[in-house]
């Protein structure tokens, strides 16, 4: 038996959330890159499980779509959920395709923590999920916001986590046929 907190493949939904070219464009070298390579790792890693994936965009016509980094890890097959509400839960679109994969794991990444994340995060635990979110992978454009995010997700029970933290929780063991291709991803 695991521990219940612990990710767990045959229920865990990758969510991107508005990881877009005009928002991410604004950010700090460092924490573009940050944000950039850790979601990067984990579109990668939740391929190479075989988890559902799930991308938004808010508003695309004004902040541009998906940053082209990502788009190029999630192949051409990824259509992304468009919306205008800062909640993902608030497109209906979005919730159809949760549904649809069965799952009640949320691990998210994306931008920008304090408004569509933090929002979104929110609404999924009170809808029941259980959400994960990988710090590594989310970000703010003040460093501030992105933090006191992450606190308040941490104290409504949203556990804070990494990208190689997930991944090894999703794959449980080193026997598992996918360790070598998530070993070279968080390397």
């Amino acid at each position: 038996m695991r521990y219940e907190t612990l990710l767990q493949r045959d229920r865990a939904v990758l969510i991107v959330i508005d990881i877009q070219e005009k928002l991410v464009g604004v950010y700090e070298p460092a924490v573009r890159e940050r944000v950039l390579g850790g979601a990067r790792r984990l579109i990668a890693g939740a391929q190479a499980l075989g988890l559902p994936l799930i991308v938004t965009e808010q508003n695309p016509a004004a902040i541009g779509a998906t940053h082209p980094v990502l788009r190029s890890a999630l192949g051409a097959g990824a259509l992304p959920v468009v919306k205008t509400s800062f909640s993902n839960c608030g497109e209906p679109k979005f919730l159809s395709a949760l549904e649809a994969t069965g799952r009640r794991q949320a691990l998210l990444c994306g931008i920008e923590s304090h408004v569509c994340v933090l929002q979104t995060a929110l609404d999924l635990a009170a809808a029941g999920y259980q959400v994960h979110l990988c710090a590594d992978a989310a970000g703010s454009r003040k460093e501030v916001d992105h933090a006191a995010a992450l606190a308040r997700l941490r104290q409504a029970g949203v556990v804070i986590t990494t990208v190689e933290t997930a991944l090894f929780e999703l794959l449980e063991r080193c026997t598992d046929p996918c360790f070598r291709a998530v070993l070279k991803i968080v390397k």
